[in-house]
């Protein structure tokens, strides 16, 4: 069972997603929070698995709170940032904070089930929409090409490393490997780590197995 916590300062936005994840057999929301304070101690009294974190609260904002709650000591759970600001700035922020992924408060109910399994196995999901912006703005770049560093990245994540694994390998933080992992998804043209790994080996980018 995946336990999840949801952190929005809206009550009638909590209660959407908490009736969206209800009736997933494999999803348990644990608990509720509405600030980015009250994210971090629930974090530690209930080590949910997958947080649900609002961008902007008052009385603690959900980049600062993402930051905290990756920082505690023992396993802890991945934090989705799940808002209605998609701008480049505001999804940057939440990865390089720490998030394992950024969704819109529209997106439909599987997508967002299937959001938190992802994040519960470790994955980075990012919501079609932003993905989407990102690599148009990629595209529009005429440098959008892979650096050495990202190319590392995604080969690693082809031989099957887990984001934690590979911050390891490379000596760089977990939220530093998913930042990496984001630009590579905007740049292929792709949402997810698998669809990364296939379409660099077809471009030639990392070898195949």
């Amino acid at each position: 069972m995946i336990r999840v916590l949801v952190v929005d300062d809206h009550p009638v936005v909590r209660t959407g997603l908490v009736g969206m994840l209800a009736d997933e057999p494999d999803i348990e929301v644990c608990g509720e929070g509405s600030s980015g304070v009250e994210a971090v101690r629930l974090v530690r009294a209930l080590a949910p698995d997958v947080v649900l974190m609002d961008l902007r609260m008052p009385g603690g904002d959900g980049v600062s709170a993402t930051r905290e709650i990756v920082a505690l000591p023992g396993r802890a759970p991945r934090v989705v940032v799940v808002t209605t600001y998609d701008t480049d700035a505001d999804i940057l922020r939440a990865v390089e904070a720490g998030a394992t992924g950024y969704l819109l408060k529209d997106s439909p109910r599987q997508q967002m089930a299937d959001a938190v399994r992802a994040a519960a196995r470790g994955e980075t999901v990012l919501a079609p929409p932003v993905a989407a912006k990102l690599m148009t703005r990629m595209r529009a770049d005429p440098s959008a090409v892979l650096t050495p560093r990202e190319v590392e990245v995604i080969e690693l994540v082809g031989s099957g490393l887990t984001n934690a694994d590979i911050g390891r390998r490379l000596f760089i933080s977990e939220a530093t490997v998913k930042t990496h992992l984001l630009r590579v998804f905007a740049k292929l043209g792709v949402d997810d780590r698998t669809a990364a790994v296939t379409t660099a080996m077809a471009r030639g980018i990392i070898p195949a197995p």
